[in-house]
């Protein structure tokens, strides 16, 4: 299979509007984890990402009655940015379909490029949906973002240059993975040329849709995919790529977003590049390959596939950076509530620096504190403070890996509320577009009380909402199906421990 691609990877015509991009040391990281680790810097593209490379040779490849009709396609970011500037360096007529939800910083980009958007749905279905509407009525030709040989063989040039940038013994090479199109093209040429190499995807472990295909022999649909690294959120690996990925790749891993927000951090500082979500898989996947094991001095590169980056999503990034680099440990903490009990509980921790103290008075007798502890990189020394903390007395719960802790209960620590009765909890998920929220607090009407609401604008598609409402046991049905006519997934978080020990009915006990 990767035979046939190789000579369309070095006819393939990228670079009337490509660079070369670098390869580059990553010194920091490098010299942190005992390896030498280089990125492949594909963020300093004109549209800084890849997809500019298989975008152009598909457009490229078009007959002159193709390109007389114009072309299409769906994409909420890079692939859509990639096909508007193909197509006016061609003089091709574009059409590109987003979401409602793609940030304005994204659709001015491909207005810019001299292509007419079309806004439609709150999801990339919907978008996609459209654009073959269009197609069957004004003959566009559709562009596909990843399941197109080639496609394939414009992001296989990315290997192609790596391989002549670097000529030593190169140990892995990780690559994002999306629907494939990268590690496809990327696999064909190292495995024909350098086999010995390891070809790597990393994935969200909320959106692993190669690694699932792998794991069951075939193309699987994910239920659902994660938000946050919404370039590579795809629930089915393409149809192309999955022939090759399925005999040329070695392995799948995968990485939390937390891990992912380290990643960001870490190019930043060898780089002082700005990551996106999705670029910054590779880095985080040689992070975690070289603890599990445990290797020294090999060569190691990382894809940084895009920076397209919504500035209003640093401030969530920067958050989760420390928890992601397992620097720094979230956990609730009763102490007494009496004069001195802080001045105590600050001398169990044996000058570890506090990042966070979040507390407010709620019963005479005791407090349950939400507290963040510098701990050594890597999670070293977390156990051990949670033990410390227990011989010396004190209740803990360790809510380092609770997610409504940390994108919830963090900023809302502000004590229980005893008078409410019957309070029923529920963490939705929404498009992050004009209206939406209206339309989620209109929909839920007069007939229970809202004694609760959380939510923060991250900058990305979607965004999370916390609800509590007064909703009997028996009404439960009721309100759920209330719920389900919103549209939007939403999950009842009425036991979780975060919300039970910080915001519930009552003061909650920690374990």
């Amino acid at each position: 299979m990767p035979q046939r691609y190789i000579k369309k990877i070095l006819d393939a015509r990228v670079y009337d509007v490509a660079i070369e991009t670098p390869l580059t040391e990553a010194r920091s990281l490098s010299k942190r984890f005992g390896n030498n680790i280089m990125l492949k810097r594909e963020d300093l593209q004109p549209v800084f990402s890849f997809k500019i490379r298989g975008a152009y040779n598909r457009l490229v490849q078009l007959s002159e009655e193709q390109k007389s009709k114009g072309v299409i396609c769906a994409s909420a970011g890079n692939h859509a940015q990639g096909v508007a500037l193909a197509a006016k360096e061609l003089g091709i007529k574009a059409v590109i379909v987003m979401p409602q939800t793609t940030p304005e910083i994204k659709v001015r980009s491909v207005r810019a490029h001299g292509a007419r958007v079309v806004l439609k749905g709150d999801a990339f279905d919907e978008a996609a949906a459209q654009a073959k509407e269009l197609v069957e009525k004004h003959g566009y030709t559709y562009i596909p973002p990843y399941d197109d040989p080639d496609v394939i063989a414009g992001q296989g040039t990315v290997a192609m240059e790596m391989l002549w940038q670097f000529s030593k013994p190169i140990h892995a090479v990780f690559i994002c993975v999306g629907g494939g199109g990268l590690i496809a093209g990327m696999a064909a040429y190292i495995k024909y040329l350098r086999p010995e190499i390891k070809v790597i995807g990393v994935e969200p472990d909320d959106s692993n849709c190669l690694q699932a295909a792998m794991k069951a022999g075939k193309r699987v649909v994910l239920d659902e995919v994660g938000i946050f690294a919404d370039g590579v959120a795809v629930k089915q690996i393409g149809e192309y790529p999955w022939e090759i990925c399925k005999d040329h790749v070695d392995e799948v891993i995968t990485v939390s977003t937390d891990e992912i927000c380290a990643a960001i951090k870490d190019i930043f500082e060898d780089t002082r590049s700005i990551a996106e979500p999705a670029g910054a898989l590779g880095v985080a996947g040689i992070k975690k390959y070289i603890e599990r094991e445990n290797i020294e001095n090999e060569n190691l590169v990382a894809t940084l596939s895009g920076a397209n980056m919504n500035f209003d999503r640093l401030r969530y990034i920067s958050e989760r950076t420390e928890i992601g680099e397992k620097r720094e440990a979230i956990l609730a903490v009763t102490i007494p509530e009496k004069p001195g009990a802080f001045k105590t509980f600050i001398n169990a921790l044996h000058k570890r620096n506090i990042t966070e103290f979040n507390y407010r008075y709620a019963d005479a007798s005791k407090a349950t504190i939400f507290v963040g502890v510098q701990v050594q990189a890597g999670g070293l020394g977390r156990d051990e403070l949670v033990q410390d903390l227990r011989e010396n007395g004190y209740s803990v719960l360790d809510l380092t890996e609770s997610d409504m802790a940390k994108q919830h209960i963090r900023h809302m620590v502000g004590g229980h509320a005893p008078t409410i009765a019957n309070e029923k909890v529920f963490q939705f998920e929404f498009p992050e577009r004009p209206g939406a929220l209206l339309k989620l607090l209109m929909s839920l009407g007069t007939r229970w009380n809202i004694s609760m609401f959380h939510y923060r604008n991250h900058g990305a598609a979607y965004s999370r909402v916390l609800l509590g409402a007064q909703v009997y046991n028996d009404e439960v049905k009721d309100f759920e199906t209330m719920l389900g006519k919103v549209g939007f997934r939403y999950e009842n978080m009425t036991d979780n421990e975060a919300y039970q020990l910080f915001l519930g009915a009552g003061n909650g006990k920690a374990s």
